[in-house]
């Protein structure tokens, strides 16, 4: 996989209007995690009036190696299957463009040498509140907000409320109280790696995230986990316990 963007690369180099080729994500400057579940994920930067032939077209990619599928997920890139297997997802960016975008752990695969890449690269813009304060509070209301759902009989927003908004947040407050831990965690999507970096004993996942029947369940093993680390306010645990009674 990482053969396919040295080889993409050279191509680039070859055509004139490109200027950078970034690996991202497992692609990028932590290229030893990648396995064979990973996809590419990359940037290509080019001139500016090239740009919408690298968006509109894929022959730049299939001049590498043949493209079995692909389709436009967002106005910069698309996604796509090469034929041998390999899963990419692309953005195509200007110098202008790339230098207002944040982005983390990218790797230079191949610039031109009259390209200056110092001018990208700033750290993704976190949470508006990244405090334990917010984090846990929001933890609750979530399971609050959550129950109330489950109990008009809307169980998949309730779900996502429960088990998945408050579990995120309870993967900040991990990284907020033990910095130390899940030091590869992924900057732009909480749950990667979540199971790397905290063993069940710390963070007991299967139940918390028991399925779409099993709302009430998770959402007591979340009160109970937050209680157990965090000085919970008695007021809105009261009244998510109520809501785990009813």
């Amino acid at each position: 996989m990482l053969q396919r963007l040295d080889d993409l690369g050279a191509h680039l180099a070859a055509r004139g209007d490109a200027l950078a080729l970034l690996g991202l994500g497992s692609a990028g400057v932590e290229h030893d995690r990648m396995d064979d579940h990973s996809d590419l994920d990359f940037f290509v930067i080019v001139e500016s009036d090239a740009k919408p032939r690298y968006v509109e077209s894929i022959d730049w990619l299939e001049a590498v190696s043949p493209v079995a599928y692909s389709f436009a997920n967002e106005p910069h890139g698309r996604k796509v299957l090469f034929a041998d297997g390999i899963f990419a997802e692309y953005a195509i960016f200007t110098p202008a463009e790339l230098a207002t975008l944040p982005y983390a752990g990218a790797r230079v695969v191949w610039q031109s040498p009259d390209f200056d890449l110092a001018q990208g690269g700033s750290a993704p813009v976190g949470p508006a509140l990244d405090t334990i304060e917010f984090h846990l509070n929001e933890a609750l209301t979530n399971l609050y907000v959550g129950l109330h759902r489950e109990l008009r009989g809307e169980r998949l927003t309730a779900s996502r409320f429960i088990q998945v908004y408050a579990v995120d947040r309870l993967i900040s407050l991990l990284r907020l109280t033990s910095p130390g831990e899940g030091h590869r965690r992924d900057p732009y999507e909480t749950s990667r790696r979540v199971e790397q970096a905290y063993p069940a004993s710390v963070l007991p996942l299967a139940a918390m995230v028991p399925g779409y029947e099993r709302n009430r369940e998770a959402a007591g093993v979340i009160l109970a986990w937050l209680e157990e680390r965090f000085a919970v306010h008695p007021v809105i645990r009261d009244a998510i316990v109520v809501l785990l009674d009813r």
